[in-house]
């Protein structure tokens, strides 16, 4: 038994050292190329609308970090299952070990922006894996002359040598020590991977001009005055992100450029600094996810500065009949947004910074795309390199053949960020507060509230950062002690109310009205 259980840890620690020097090579040439990552991405790409959704509910932005982790705990599985077949014959784990890196290599290869390059990394894992595990196997047999047994005349690591093997002190000093190294190997090459990661992630100082088209001062919201509501602006650190990716592109900015093509009357290309020397538009946006449930956290403003996208537009020429603005980013996800949408006079914009700062690498630096009142899925794609004009019937996006819809503006929707769900607050002068938003039709015109089932009552409104804005409400309310069932509701400029009627986020967004119970002491 104690042999058995060294084996699998011999293939366990052999896998680790593996993934380490995989890591560290993906980290110098592509990230998106480490072998566990290219795996979880195809993983991702492979699982169920269903699946997706219900780990977005449950995991929230942990969602990656799980999916990382089951990636890499059914690996190690497989790793020990490596290190019992070494045991047997050295042939037959290093066999395992080979396919389960070819795995990697191959999803690694089938990535839509793929490179030849990106299989280095993976055979990095598999000499530097086998070589590994040979040197643990190889250790343990060194003694076997002096306590011969009956499979003595076995290959190397053959079952049944280990226990006898492991009863010579040198032996076990041998094979700690060399385990030690390994170890040590493995955490050097993984902390060497990650600091350098870190170097090529890091952005430089940009001098952004100012915009020719500025936004007016955001107002001062009701953050001090109603503790516990959402903040007016979401900074760039607590912004929302949901997206397909495991890992953050690392983009040279100065080799970087954007490409417009398609169905347009010439092709054009723009450098960063392209973009920077036309004139620029500002905007408070409230952007949302289409994943978000109602009351969910998927949901944040900031304030943009960019180019609008029909300026460009208009500089390539777009021919009669286009119907999709086909986005692709720097590792070949693909958006479809309605050509009629982006183009209705909305400030949909091709956007280089973010309140006041680069685009933080998680939210698309160098430069994405933003369309007011459309969820992201069809519109705000990260890391964009390329604009295509074509058509739906030419044309399929990411999430289009996912069978998600191809015309999805927001929906209209509030949420209570105080007091919590199952809350137990005081009794006594309080209030409830939160935020809303609705992006078409004027905008929030007011919010109402509801305590217990009774009358729908008008709560009072934060100031304006414009209809594309969301806005923060709160309502007093004298809490006494009990169970209390609170709902909010908006209703925009045109007088639409918030619809009660409850969908899931697949195929066009949640809708419904947020209730929830709290408990008065």
């Amino acid at each position: 038994m104690r042999s058995r259980l060294m084996y699998a840890l011999f293939g366990v620690l052999a896998t680790l050292v593996g993934v380490a020097a995989g890591h560290l090579v993906a980290a110098l040439l592509n990230p998106a190329s480490s072998p566990v990552l290219a795996v979880g991405s195809q993983v991702i790409d492979l699982t169920p609308t269903d699946l997706k959704e219900w780990a977005i509910r449950h995991f929230g932005s942990n969602d990656k970090r799980v999916l990382i982790g089951s990636v890499m705990g059914g690996v190690l599985m497989l790793a020990g299952v490596a290190g019992l077949l070494a045991r047997r014959r050295f042939v037959y784990g290093a066999g395992l070990q080979v396919l389960l890196v070819g795995v990697a290599a191959f999803t690694a290869l089938h990535r839509p922006a793929a490179e030849g390059v990106d299989v280095v990394p993976s055979l990095a894992a598999v000499v530097t894996g086998v070589g590994a595990l040979w040197l643990l196997v190889r250790r343990v047999p060194a003694v076997r002359g002096a306590q011969p047994d009956d499979d003595s005349a076995a290959a190397p690591g053959a079952r049944g040598s280990g226990d006898a093997a492991l009863s010579s002190g040198h032996s076990r000093r041998g094979v700690l020590i060399t385990a030690g190294v390994l170890a040590a190997a493995a955490a050097v090459m993984g902390g060497a991977g990650r600091l350098i990661g870190q170097a090529r992630a890091k952005i430089s100082d940009i001098a952004f001009p100012a915009a020719a088209d500025a936004a007016p001062a955001l107002p001062a919201g009701l953050d001090r005055q109603v503790p516990g509501i959402t903040p007016f602006r979401t900074s760039n650190a607590d912004f929302y992100r949901v997206d397909t990716r495991l890992d953050v592109p690392v983009v040279d900015i100065d080799s970087w450029s954007l490409t417009i093509d398609g169905m347009v009357d010439k092709k054009l290309s723009f450098s960063f600094q392209d973009l920077l020397d036309m004139p620029l538009i500002e905007r408070d946006i409230t952007l949302t996810c289409v994943s978000n449930s109602v009351g969910g956290p998927y949901v944040g403003g900031a304030r943009w500065l960019g180019v609008r996208l029909t300026d460009l537009l208009e500089q390539a020429g777009v021919q009669d009949g286009v119907d999709q603005i086909f986005s692709t980013d720097v590792d070949g996800m693909t958006i479809g947004t309605p050509y009629d949408l982006a183009t209705d006079g909305r400030d949909a914009m091709i956007v280089v910074a973010m309140n006041g700062e680069p685009l933080p690498r998680e939210h698309g630096y160098p430069v994405r795309m933003v369309v007011p009142g459309l969820y992201g899925f069809i519109s705000a794609c990260k890391w964009i390199e390329k604009i295509t004009l074509t058509t739906y019937a030419d044309q399929d996006s990411y999430w289009t053949k996912r069978e998600w819809a191809t015309d999805a503006p927001i929906k209209i929707s509030s949420r209570i960020d105080t007091p919590k769900v199952l809350e137990k607050i005081p009794s006594g002068d309080t209030f409830i507060g939160g935020v809303a938003w609705a992006q078409q039709n004027g905008g929030v015109a007011k919010v109402q509230v509801r305590i217990d089932g009774e009358a729908w009552q008008d709560a009072q409104l934060g100031p304006s950062g414009g209809n594309d804005y969301w806005r923060q409400w709160f309502i007093p309310w004298k809490a006494t002690s009990g169970s209390h069932t609170l709902a909010c509701r908006v209703v925009d400029g045109a007088g639409q109310v918030q619809t009660d009627v409850r969908a899931d986020p697949f195929p066009s967004g949640s809708s419904g009205v947020q209730s929830l119970v709290v408990t008065v002491a």
